[in-house]
């Protein structure tokens, strides 16, 4: 006789891993970004997969450790900030309302929380994931680019480096110098960071902040062989 299965137990995918297995990976992945989020990194198994509603000995089969779990989280973590960019900008490109995009954002306070935890560990691991979210922040202002949303960079990757570093150390130095009554409140620490931000972000990005280029055209003297944004837009 045919060896039939449930559809939980039937093999799915590359890795043939039962689906079961796969929302059990999803939901402590789920569990462990929050947990890591609130807590920091120095928050244990025991406590995560009690977030997740599994035990201890379930997390360390799909995972075998909590560095493991963590590269995961990472890597999750990054995805989902592509994809919010990606998203935004599409939006923004097609004549969408902000403030939609500004009202649904604390949905993703778990990520806000984590990027910070990140940027506090200090660690070497911590130090890649901050690598990748330049790296891919070089990507989604090329979007932006062609999209129409942006001006063209007569250096993207360098652009790009700024804007990032900019946004965490701002979210950095706004938590370290003021913190939150509540490190573990999310929603209180992003809302607060937009309601302070959010105006002269926009100010600088839509607006400008100089009325004349002298600084920059000095500069772009000064600068041997400076880079030409006439070749970036066209590239674009």
């Amino acid at each position: 006789m045919l060896n039939v299965r449930s559809a939980e137990e039937r093999p799915t995918g590359r890795d043939r891993t039962p689906v079961a297995d796969q929302t059990a990976r999803a939901r402590i992945r789920d569990a462990a970004v929050l947990r890591f989020a609130t807590d920091g990194f120095g928050a244990s198994v025991r406590a995560i997969a009690k977030d997740a509603g599994v035990s201890p000995g379930l997390v360390m089969h799909h995972f075998g450790s909590k560095d493991a779990l963590r590269e995961l989280c990472d890597e999750h973590v990054l995805a989902r900030i592509r994809e919010l960019k990606n998203e935004n900008i599409d939006h923004a490109a097609a004549g969408g309302n902000f403030l939609q995009t500004f009202a649904s954002a604390e949905e993703n306070a778990p990520i806000l929380g984590y990027v910070l935890r990140s940027m506090q560990d200090g660690s070497a691991l911590a130090r890649e994931f901050v690598d990748h979210m330049i790296r891919d922040a070089v990507q989604y202002t090329e979007h932006a680019v062609a999209t129409g949303l942006a001006v063209p960079s007569r250096d993207e990757a360098a652009r790009a480096r700024y804007l990032t570093l900019s946004a965490l150390g701002a979210l950095l130095l706004e938590v370290t110098l003021d913190p939150p009554e509540d490190p573990s409140d999310l929603v209180a620490i992003l809302n607060r960071f937009m309601a302070a931000s959010y105006l002269p972000l926009l100010e600088l990005y839509t607006e400008g902040f100089l009325t004349t280029r002298r600084m920059l055209d000095d500069y772009l003297m000064y600068v041997t062989d400076p880079p030409d944004r006439t070749a970036a837009a066209e590239s674009a």
